[in-house]
């Protein structure tokens, strides 16, 4: 029985540290954050809390069947069928590494014993302590080679972008945009904490790099100025401001604040900033859209006018949505102040690529897909249900609603859903009961496993439909 205790002790503690481990990698490591602000608090008390209390309440005889039978099954089917599992880091391997060891050290030291209890907070508290400390340390070292290596690139020019939604956009934009004339790096995917942004100049960064467009993102006060002391970028763009990550800083204010944060480069040679943050305009501040005209916008992109140096600009982008206008009007400012030509630019622009996920528009099996699954924000909600609107043929949207945001604005999006669509599959439950309430005409399905998506797709659509995929929460949220 001794052996068989051991073994049921480690298993517990592999399942507690493998679920702790990815709660923390989703809300970047922070344990306040995955305790007060997780989406699901429900997993925390069947995966987590229940076998902690029920190892230390049950004799081991009964423990063990109700963690055989039922814990271990469940907990791998949960594993199985989240949308986004545990990424298998350094950091992961260093905590498991260090959880194996304290699981090892405790269990050998009781089986020595002839009286003790097998530990299991003490190890999971334990191991956060120390890894936490551990990781500590090593940024700091990790920042101090990134922040070296930065400074022997020569006349490396840095542009950093941050805004509440649309900065992933411009940053792919300005990169397709300043390739005609540089050699240009930008940060991949949506990379835009100080740990990714020095782990991208340390792994990634090529040492011919002439610019580098990197993204800043903020979940609290003073995360902008610490990416900004970091890559001291000469030039910045603040895109659109608004809600987005509300339930974090409580108010607007306090976002545009942190995003304003971005202009405290010490290197800060000029900055574009979007309308919405009320901040004047300076020799080193430009604020934009100014004079923007968008002529027309529908399936097959967008054409619109910019005021450049008194003169109107003409220009045209394959890509989806008015509110790209927006963002190219930053794109285009930059690349003319860094040098290049108007007709250059425009000549970039017109062969430039949508962003995957983003308004990306294609054709399956005669249905017309809209995949702007990456796009969580209203404003660029409202668009994707307006150029839906344009179809002709049925409508269908699936949707977990916006999240990080206000009920306010949940009930905009599913009043305007409700004019335009046909029919709305609401996906997780963070949103399910408002959007449900304020969508009358459109007949509503409510997909509570996402895995069951593709089936349903099947069973309630057909050729010649529009299906849009508007934004796509992973199912931890």
């Amino acid at each position: 029985m001794e052996y068989f205790e051991i073994f049921t002790n480690l298993l517990l503690l592999l399942s507690l540290g493998w679920y702790l481990i990815t709660n923390l990698q989703w809300y970047n490591y922070k344990l306040e954050r995955v305790i007060l602000k997780h989406h699901k608090q429900q997993w925390h008390i069947i995966y987590f809390a229940t076998p902690i209390v029920l190892f230390y309440l049950l004799p081991f005889e009964y423990f063990a069947v109700y963690f055989y039978f039922l814990h271990l099954s469940a907990f791998y089917l949960w594993n199985k069928n989240l949308s986004k599992g545990l990424v298998i880091t350094s950091r992961v391997k260093r905590f498991l590494a260090i959880l194996l060891v304290l699981m090892f050290v405790v269990d050998g030291l009781c089986f020595l014993s002839e009286d003790c209890h097998y530990g299991v907070f003490i190890v999971l508290l334990a191991t956060y302590l120390i890894t936490t400390l551990m990781e500590k340390v090593f940024f700091i070292s990790f920042k101090h080679q990134a922040k070296k290596r930065l400074k022997t690139i020569n006349n490396l020019t840095t542009v950093a972008i941050t805004a509440s939604y649309g900065k992933t956009s411009i940053k792919n934009y300005l990169y397709q945009v300043l390739r005609k004339n540089f050699i240009v790096y930008m940060t991949p995917r949506s990379v835009n904490t100080i740990g990714g942004l020095c782990k991208d100049v340390n792994d990634d960064l090529p040492l011919d790099t002439e610019v580098y467009i990197a993204e800043a993102g903020a979940r609290e006060k003073g995360d902008i100025e610490e990416i900004a002391l970091f890559l001291e970028p000469e030039y910045v763009i603040i895109g659109s401001v608004g809600e987005q990550h509300i339930e974090y800083f409580k108010t607007i204010d306090n976002i545009i604040h942190t995003k304003m944060e971005i202009l405290k480069s010490p290197k800060l040679i000029h900055g574009f900033v979007h309308d919405s943050v009320p901040i004047l305009e300076y020799s080193t501040i430009t604020k934009f859209p100014k004079n923007l005209h968008i002529t027309k916008s529908d399936l097959n992109g967008i054409w619109f006018d910019i005021e450049i140096n008194g003169k109107v600009e003409h220009f045209y982008a394959p890509v989806l949505g008015s509110f790209n206008a927006i963002n190219l009007t930053a794109v285009i400012l930059v690349a003319h102040e860094l040098g290049m030509k108007i007709e250059d630019i425009k000549v970039a622009l017109h062969n430039i690529k949508p962003v995957d996920h983003r308004l990306h528009i294609s054709k399956v099996n005669g249905k017309v897909i809209l995949d702007d699954s990456f796009n969580g924000n209203l404003e660029g909600m409202l668009e994707a249900v307006k150029i839906s609107s344009t179809h002709e043929g049925r409508k269908v949207i699936i949707t977990p609603g916006i999240v990080e945001s206000t009920d306010e604005a949940n009930i905009t999006l599913a009043k305007a859903i409700d004019e335009v669509f046909d029919l709305v599959i609401i996906t997780g439950s963070i949103n399910q009961q408002i959007l449900s309430n304020h969508i009358q005409r459109a007949n509503v399905i409510i997909l509570k496993d996402k895995n069951e998506m593709e089936m349903v797709l099947l069973e309630n659509t057909k050729m010649g439909d529009l299906i849009l995929f508007a934004n796509d929460a992973p199912n931890f949220i």
